[in-house]
């Protein structure tokens, strides 16, 4: 699939099931999702237990790429809005304190103007290099330019970090990290139209 290819590929998701499983599988051995969520037989149910908020988010945009095998959410958010106020991590049993210190870790770093969040994109396994994450990427941030609206996240390794630096992000500060687990790299893309995305 050619980088044209799997950018048409790329649409609003309708099905929120189909969204689940791709983050799912794509996040099954994620550091951050590993460390979130240790006991491996817990992990998938309690990863779509942590995204169906972002879903169900009033500011929620999910998409899909290729057959179902990479998926985005971002949320457009106000001036100080918060992404994670659905967010319940008592229901999460062991990992809720570990969902709070990750999320205390990162809150005094959300920008509080307005911007587009992306919480989490992912591609299975079988197809990462093949240009569905740079797809669901270039989509977004497209429109993102053409509103004039700045975007940001927070990589959660080096390797989506040097996806992001590709696509237009910076460093947002010093990377944030969780005591006694993973470290995350803060970014921000200011809209551009002038930004060549590869």
């Amino acid at each position: 699939m050619t980088p044209d290819t799997a950018y048409a590929s790329v649409r609003r998701a309708e099905d929120e099931w189909a969204v689940l499983d791709v983050l799912t599988e794509a996040f099954m051995n994620d550091p951050v999702v590993r460390w979130l969520f240790p006991s491996a037989g817990d992990r998938g149910r309690l990863q779509r237990h942590y995204y169906r908020p972002l879903l169900a988010h009033p500011a929620a945009e999910a998409y899909l790429a290729g057959d179902r095998e990479g998926a985005a959410v971002w949320l457009t958010l106000a001036a100080g809005e918060r992404a994670s106020g659905a967010f319940e991590p008592g229901a999460f049993g062991e990992s809720g304190p570990r969902l709070r210190a990750l999320g205390e870790a990162l809150e005094p770093r959300h920008p509080r103007e307005p911007h587009l969040y992306l919480p989490c994109v992912g591609v299975l396994g079988g197809r990462r290099g093949a240009g569905l994450g740079s797809a669901l990427l270039r989509h977004r941030l497209r429109r993102a330019d053409a509103d004039g609206l700045p975007a940001y996240l927070e990589a959660g390794s080096e390797r989506s970090r040097a996806l992001y630096l590709r696509h237009g992000f910076e460093e947002h500060g010093e990377p944030v990290r969780v005591p006694g687990g993973p470290t995350l790299w803060p970014m921000w893309r200011q809209p551009t139209q002038e930004k060549e995305m590869s």
